[in-house]
Order: structure tokens, then C-alpha cells, then sequence
């Protein structure tokens, strides 16, 4: 302070010419009659004052009144009335790429009670504020999205939602809580990006309309829609709700789904529910029982009292089955039951079950049989489906594992429990056969009745129930009384085979004798045949001495007839000397002759006859004839009777046979020689 008391004038001067000039920068500044906007931003504009007066409807100025404006500044220096605006700057709209940007509108027409989205039919151009607004553009969350790209949006008006950040001019924290509100709903729809289907998942998208006129009474699909590229209002799988909503979509879950690929949807227009497509696999057929469509006519036929089916598209049971494959099916506005086509096998079993599992609330049969005992019986029965026959199953009983449960169980049980009522335990076990047998033939029109084909009825070994042990005693007793009968088969068999055994070890005992009597044979033949030629040899020595004596005496008498006396008494001399010689030669050997036919002849004798020489002889020729032919002595294929007793099996064995029979016949044993065969 006393720095200024010591001031001159002209330093006063100089500070309030400073001042004056900081004031005026002030107010400059303070105006707004220049602005600079970056090329990366834009301004909006807010007028202060104006000489039309404030905004009477709506919230953005239009005509030149108070309140924001609809244009926008973009970048470089602008020039205004001093004290007039003031300026919002604001970052440019930039949706990055593969994301939705969503948009709110906080002036236009009010949206009616039935709509839940702003139309963009005609006002669908967020850049340009004034014509989205005379052309009747409605407040709210729009229909509209916007895609990749970079936006000059006035932020006063729209307010545009992305996974970054919310592109607002802010005016309240009310309005902020809105849109945070508004962007977390968004964000839990995955709504920031688009759909996206994956082929290799084996899903579908099913798609729920959030906008829109409600489905009429009675429907709960909304039907599809101007799903044709060549329709004028094909809305591309729900990316153009208006156009959807132009041809006639209703609000709700819809029929049309979507395949695999990528959709850009407005998540608040449209949610979507991803689920697995259907796959009817080989071997079954798929059965649609449609919730939607039109109302068909009934085609099963005037036989069939037991449903209707409807041809594909209407709604009921469809008459056509579909074929193994991948359908994009809508589950909600369907169901199908797969029926299988292959024979497969119901097990009335409490720890086994098909592959179906069609039975596994099944479990054994209980009994009564005739004779009181209580078994229970497991069985399996094989049944199969013609797969053009599977709606009329479907129709009739809902689905196969009803149709088992409450249809073949009880009549099965009731079946096999008539059959053990007339049977004893006993013959319900050696029966067996008989009865799957005919329990086939009976029960199989019974299941034709039921458009089903009975293949096979198999039943198991019936056994006792839980606490009980009366059956296996049974069992026991049939175990023994069968070993019992085997052994007496078993005995019958050991006495035939040791009679057998024996008359094998007579036959090699005959055999072993064989040689020995063919030796005799041949020792007989032997000293016949010597003495026969010791005879001859006697007889021709005779007859040469009587032919020399009868030479020698005509030579005598020739010689002289004086000679001839005692020529002739010297030869009678030596004839009788010479048929002395020879009687006692012949003598000598008809003695050895005599003899040795003697002995010969007691061979014979004790050898058994003249009847057994000629049996031994023929044998004897029989043992030459095998021998010079070298053929075997029992052959190496035999042809035999089993007839009467005592019948030969060759002509070896008859030979044989005759020679012991005649051995021991001239024994002097009167009874019948028994044959090999026969039993002592």
C-alpha cells in the first residue's frame, strides 16, 4: 500500500489501462464470439438467449429459439453473437469394428403404449437432428443400430450406447443412472456384439421379439415372416425390424430360427437363445408333434380311432417322420420323439437294461405255479418299429417309454403269470422251449395291435425270490436223479465195452494160435509127402532089378544053351536072391511106411481127425495163397453185421471157427461150441 501512495500518475495510468485490458480479455473470453473445435471433436451448441423466446415443445430448438440447437459445429474457428451460445464439446461417435452402438433419442414423438422401440421408418438418420425430428422420429431407445464406423452426432439429442463408454452431453445424474441402467441390460444380452454361430458347436439361435403387435389368442410361436430374399420386406434373419414388423411379425418367440453364421441385432428388439440342433441318429426316426401351424385335417384314416395325424407344417403329430440327420428345429414350437427303427430288447431285469433304456424301470416276472412255488422269471423280448408306423406309436401312447411302462409290462407279466399257473415248477424248467415258443406265436398279434412287430421272445431260468429255497431244493433233487440216470447209462456202457474186451482177447488169443497150427499142418504134410517118396523110390528099385534080371537071363539064354542051365539056376538064384532082397526091402519100408503112417496118423488123431487135417490143409493152402499174394490177414476195412450171435465177420474168422468147433466136437462135448461173439 504505500508502494502505491508513491505512484505517479502515469503509473496509475498503466494499471488501470492493465486491468481494463484483463477485463475486456475476460469478457472476450467470457462471450463466446470465437471458438475453436479440433478436427477429432464437435460442438454443441446451447443458445442462451434469443429474441423467439425459449423452446415451447420438445427439447431441441428447431426454429431459432433458446435451448440446444439441432446442428452441430465441427472443427476450426467459429464466430458468434458475444453472450448468445455456449458451446459443449464433445468427443466424435467411433463404433470399433465387429460392435453395436445403440442409440437413444431424448426429443421427438412419443412412443405408444404398444411399442417398446422408437420406429425408424422414416427418421433413421441420427447425424442429422432437425430432419430425423420433422420427419416424426420418436423418443427412446431406437430401432435402429449403429455399425462400424465414426459419427458426428449431436450428443444433446442422442445418446449413443457402446461396450467402451456412453456418448452423452450430461444433464442430470437421474439421466445418467438411465443410461448406465440401459447399458448393463445390453451388456447381460451380449448386445455389443453381434450373434455369432459357430457350425462346428451344432447350436441355433431361437429368437424372441421384444417389439411389435402381440400373437393372437391361442398362439404361442409367432409364425415366419418375409424370410425370402425376394420378398420386398425380407428383413434378414430379424436385422431390419422394420421391415419385419412391415410384413407382419408379432412380438414373442418366433418360429424361424437362426443357422450358424453372424447377426447384427439390436439386443433390445431381439434376444436369442442358443440350443443344440436336433440330430436323429442312424438307426431312428424322429417323430414332430408341432405346437404350431395351421389346422390340418386328420389323415390317419378311418381305422385308426386312437388320434389324428397331420401332414408336415400343420400342427399335431406329423404323419411324416423325419429321417436320421441335423435339423435346425425349433424346440419351442415342438417336440420330437425319437423312436427307434432297429430291433432293440426290453430286459425284465432289475440290473440290466437296453440301450434305450427303455426298460429300465422294468424288473423280473413274479410267479405261481401250478404246485405252489413262487419263482420269478427274467425274459427279454425283441421288438422293433416300422419307422412309417412310428407317428401312430406316438399318436397312440405320447412316447415309447410310455408305451412300455404302461402297456407291454402289465400285459407281458400278465401273459407269463396265466402260462406258470398251469405249468408245475418242474415243467416250467424243462419246458422252457415250448413255452418261449409258443408265448412267440401268441403274443406277437397282440403286438401287432399296437403298430409294433414282436421279433423274439427269450426267457431266462426262473429262480427263487429274495428269502426263498424251496426252488433250489427242487433243483438238487433233479441233479441227482440225472446223475443217477447217467450212471446207469455209464454202467450199461462199461458191461458192453468189457464184453467186448474179451472177445478182442479171444480173437488175439485164436490169432496167436494160428502159426502154431499152421506149423502142425505143414510137419504133417511134411512126413506124408517123405514116406510117399521113400515108397516110390522102393518100388522103382525093384522094378530095375527085375527088368536086369530078365536082360541078363535072355542074354544067358542066347549066349548057349549049355550055359543056359546054370545061367539059369545062377539067375534064379539071384531072383530069389533079388526078391528076397526086395521083399525085404519092401518089407522095411512098408514097416517105416506103416510106421510113420502110424505116427502120422496118431498126429491126426490127436490133432483132432481126418476132418481137422482137411480143415488144416485148406488152411494151410488159405496161409500159402495170403502169403504168395501178400494180402493182409485181417483187413484194413471191415463190412459187419450186428446181428444174431455167433454170426462170422470172415471168411478167416469162419475157418477158424470150424476148426476149434471141430476140435472140440470130436472131444466128445455134445453142447454147441458158443461162437467169438457170444456171451459166456
Amino acid at each position: 500500500m504505500e508502494t502505491l501512495q508513491y505512484l505517479s500518475p502515469a503509473g496509475w495510468k498503466a494499471i488501470e489501462i492493465a486491468v481494463l485490458l484483463l477485463v475486456l480479455a475476460a469478457l472476450f473470453r467470457w462471450s463466446g464470439v470465437v471458438r475453436y473445435i479440433p478436427n477429432d471433436r464437435l460442438g454443441i451448441l446451447e443458445k442462451l438467449w434469443s429474441f423467439r423466446g425459449s423452446v415451447e415443445n420438445g427439447f431441441i430448438a428447431l426454429y431459432g429459439e433458446a435451448g440446444f440447437q439441432p446442428e452441430v459445429v465441427r472443427g476450426g474457428l467459429h464466430f458468434f453473437m458475444p453472450f448468445q451460445y455456449s458451446m459443449h464439446r464433445a468427443n466424435l461417435v467411433t463404433i470399433p469394428q465387429g460392435q453395436i452402438g445403440y442409440v437413444f433419442a431424448r426429443d421427438g414423438e412419443p412412443l405408444p403404449p404398444t411399442q417398446t422401440l422408437a420406429s425408424n421408418v422414416d427418421a433413421d438418420d441420427f447425424e442429422d437432428v432437425r430432419g430425423f425430428l420433422t420427419k416424426g422420429g420418436q423418443k427412446g431407445p431406437q430401432r435402429k443400430i449403429l455399425r462400424e464406423g465414426t459419427y458426428a452426432i449431436n450428443l444433446a439429442q442422442f445418446i449413443v450406447l457402446t461396450a467402451q463408454s456412453t456418448y452423452a452431453v450430461n444433464l442430470n445424474a437421474s439421466e445418467q443412472r438411465l443410461f448406465a441402467d440401459m447399458s448393463t441390460l445390453i451388456a447381460e444380452r451380449d448386445g455389443f456384439v453381434p450373434v455369432v454361430i459357430h457350425d462346428a458347436e451344432d447350436l441355433i439361435g431361437i429368437v424372441t421379439i421384444h417389439d411389435g403387435p402381440a400373437l393372437p389368442d391361442g398362439e404361442i410361436i409367432a409364425p415366419s415372416v418375409a424370410n425370402n430374399p425376394k420378398d420386398p420386406n425380407f428383413h434378414n434373419n430379424f436385422q431390419d425390424p422394420e421391415k419385419f414388423l412391415n410384413a407382419g411379425g408379432y412380438r414373442g418367440r418366433q418360429l424361424q430360427v437362426l443357422a450358424d453364421g453372424s447377426y447384427f441385432l439390436n439386443r433390445i428388439f431381439a434376444t436369442v437363445e442358443l440350443v443344440e440342433k436336433t440330430i436323429i441318429d442312424v438307426g431312428t426316426v424322429g417323430v414332430v408333434v408341432s405346437y404350431t401351424g395351421r389346422r390340418g385335417a386328420d389323415i390317419s384314416g378311418q381305422s385308426y380311432r386312437h388320434g389324428e395325424l397331420v401332414e408336415t407344417g400343420a400342427r399335431g403329430v406329423w404323419s411324416t417322420p423325419l429321417l436320421p440327420g441335423k435339423y435346425a428345429f425349433n424346440t419351442y414350437a415342438g417336440n420330437i420323439v425319437i423312436v427307434p427303427t432297429t430291433n432293440f430288447v426290453l430286459k425284465w431285469t432289475k440290473e440290466q437294461f437296453g440301450e434305450h433304456r427303455l426298460d429300465e424301470n422294468l424288473s423280473e416276472v413274479s410267479l405261481i405255479t401250478k404246485d405252489a412255488f413262487e419263482p420269478v422269471l427274467p425274459l427279454s423280448v425283441v421288438v422293433h418299429i416300422d419307422y412309417m408306423k412310428a407317428p401312430l406309436v406316438v399318436q397312440r401312447f405320447g412316447d415309447i417309454k410310455r408305451l412300455v411302462e404302461q402297456t407291454l409290462d402289465p400285459m407281458v407279466s400278465a401273459y407269463f403269470k396265466n402260462i406258470a399257473q398251469t405249468k408245475t415248477l418242474i415243467e416250467l424248467l424243462q419246458e422252457r422251449s415250448e413255452i418261449q415258443r409258443k408265448s412267440g406265436e401268441e403274443m406277437r398279434e397282440k403286438f401287432g395291435s399296437y403298430s409294433l412287430e414282436l421279433q423274439e421272445v427269450l426267457i431266462g431260468t426262473p429262480r427263487a425270490g429274495s428269502g426263498q429255497n424251496s426252488i433250489e431244493q427242487i433243483l438238487i433233487q433233479l441233479r441227482e436223479r440225472q446223475i443217477a440216470v447217467e450212471k446207469v447209462e455209464t454202467y450199461k456202457l462199461q458191461e458192453a465195452a468189457a464184453i467186448q474186451e474179451r472177445t478182442l482177447r479171444e480173437k488175439e488169443a485164436l490169432a496167436e494160435q494160428q502159426a502154431k497150427i499152421t506149423t502142425s499142418a505143414l510137419t504133417i504134410e511134411i512126413s506124408e509127402n517123405e514116406g510117399k517118396a521113400q515108397l516110390a523110390r522102393t518100388r522103382q528099385q525093384a522094378e530095375t532089378i527085375q527088368v536086369t534080371a530078365k536082360a541078363e537071363a535072355e542074354k544067358v539064354r542066347l549066349a548057349g544053351l549049355g550055359e543056359a542051365d546054370r545061367i539059369k539056376a545062377v539067375a534064379l538064384a539071384d531072383a530069389e536072391r533079388i526078391k528076397a532082397t526086395g521083399l525085404a526091402d519092401a518089407q522095411k519100408v512098408r514097416a517105416i511106411g506103416l510106421a510113420e503112417a502110424e505116427a502120422t496118423e496118431k498126429k491126426v488123431a490127436a490133432f483132432g481127425g481126418p476132418d481137422y487135417q482137411l480143415n488144416s490143409q485148406v488152411l494151410m493152402r488159405f496161409a500159402e495163397a495170403i502169403e504168395n499174394g501178400r494180402l493182409p490177414l485181417v483187413p484194413q476195412i471191415q463190412v459187419g453185421g450186428g446181428g444174431e450171435k455167433g454170426a462170422t465177420n470172415g471168411l478167416v474168422e469162419m475157418m477158424l471157427s470150424m476148426l476149434v468147433a471141430d476140435r472140440l466136437g470130436r472131444q466128445g462135448s455134445p453142447a454147441a461150441v458158443p461162437g467169438p461173439t457170444e456171451q459166456n
